[in-house]
């Protein structure tokens, strides 16, 4: 798939070059949350210590109800933490988002129906900042499209789209505040096999060619090797993570990357902690 974007519209940035050791774009420590449970304290996250470097892409893998939404939700600002702190870029999430650092993107595309891929991926911009002339947010919103591969597409309605060209839109509206962090729950989930790896490569280029720091909750291990510098293994009861693993692929990665022996070597570990983690969590 071509997504060549013109070099004034989206700098390249080689995946990398990014610094590992510079102080932490993103930073969690000590960080806990509890949620009240029919009149009961539960703590659902507990001593989560994460040090994301900017311009990396890192995945949240673990079992279901382990809490990976819940600890992407406390990063994005949309879920306060009960101890410890966190922070995006320096401020706290909340103070981030308001200043268009954060760009989130979910499993549903929740796309507005009545209007276009172009009006849609424009919007989030044009409400965050109503100071912005349409002009201005149309062209922005059309250059994250056609980043995310669908020029050509922009007046099309979400009923005439497949779920991952909705997805794609959803990405576009994200990247059309120009985030520094991209935080992502499960966005191919409901896409079948063959798109959902489509998908996966497109995210690679986009991330590749816009250096933005992201945040990729999944379930899948392939996905997670394939795209990610380092996956952070969650554990359950209460969710806390049990591995932080490097992933020692190079770049650029490609159909070949999966034939690697730190592919096999990376997925065999992931794997055997997943079915570690699940085994506590049933005999909990």
């Amino acid at each position: 798939m071509n997504m060549m974007v013109a070099a004034d519209t989206m700098p390249s940035v080689q995946a990398s070059a990014a610094p590992q050791s510079v102080a932490a774009h993103i930073s969690a420590r000590a960080l806990a949350v509890d949620f009240l449970v029919k009149g009961h304290r539960q703590r659902v996250l507990e001593g989560i210590d994460l040090a994301i470097p900017k311009g990396s892409f890192v995945s949240l893998i673990g079992p279901s109800g382990c809490g990976k939404s819940t600890l992407l939700k406390v990063l994005a600002g949309l879920v306060a933490p009960s101890e410890g702190t966190v922070t995006v870029a320096g401020v706290a999430p909340r103070e981030a988002a308001k200043h268009r650092m954060i760009g989130l993107v979910f499993q549903d595309a929740t796309l507005l129906p009545w209007k276009t891929a172009i009006e849609n991926a424009a919007f989030l911009l044009q409400t965050a900042d109503k100071s912005i002339p349409r002009k201005q947010a149309m062209e922005r919103a059309a250059a994250m499209l056609q980043l995310v591969g669908l020029a050509g597409a922009e007046n099309k309605r979400p009923a005439h789209l497949s779920g991952g060209m909705r997805q794609r839109v959803a990405i576009a509206r994200a990247l059309a505040l120009d985030p520094e962090v991209l935080f992502m729950d499960e966005p191919f989930g409901a896409l079948d096999a063959i798109t959902r790896e489509e998908m996966s490569r497109s995210l690679l280029e986009i991330w590749e060619r816009t250096g933005k720091t992201v945040v990729l909750v999944t379930h899948s291990i392939d996905e997670a090797v394939f795209l990610s510098r380092e996956v952070h293994v969650m554990g359950v009861n209460p969710g806390r993570i049990i591995e932080t693993l490097p992933i020692a692929l190079s770049h650029p990665r490609t159909e070949e990357s999966f034939t690697e022996p730190a592919f096999t070597a990376a997925e065999a570990r992931l794997r055997g902690l997943l079915i570690e983690s699940h085994r506590s969590k049933g005999s909990a």
